[in-house]
């Protein structure tokens, strides 16, 4: 895990589309450990359906289960860099039970911002936007 979050040798680029489907797949098979490393304590998300979460909140929703990811499938991660931040926005397919009751699969538009910190990168703001 380590040398996937801070390996000096690794393409900035590549390291950090390492990070986020790291992410990913921790929010999907609820490795809450991993999911706390690479969320600031300062995150917060705005859900596909406007709903402003912090960190706590979100990942007490996906450890819970009220938030189950199915599937979460993201295309090319596009990066761009601002000094020690970083915007990372891609495609996803995802598949998710809310609440309980399963919601179609569909089609998103994920937009995070990650920081640099005590040299790891860490998800700090998260917006996603459905495609219809």
């Amino acid at each position: 895990m380590k040398g996937t979050m801070n390996n000096p040798l690794a393409d900035p680029t590549e390291q950090l589309r390492s990070v986020e489907r790291t992410r990913i797949q921790a929010l999907v098979s609820g490795d809450m450990a991993v999911a706390r490393l690479l969320h600031s304590p300062a995150f917060q998300i705005i859900t596909a359906i406007g709903e402003n979460m912090s960190r706590d909140e979100y990942l007490s929703a996906v450890e819970s289960g009220t938030v189950k990811y199915v599937r979460w499938e993201p295309g090319d991660i596009a990066v761009r860099f601002h000094g020690d931040a970083a915007v990372l926005r891609c495609r996803a397919r995802r598949e998710v039970i809310f609440g309980g009751s399963p919601m179609p699969p569909a089609n998103y538009w994920h937009t995070d911002l990650y920081e640099l910190t005590d040299g790891a990168w860490r998800a700090v703001w998260s917006h996603i936007t459905e495609i219809y």
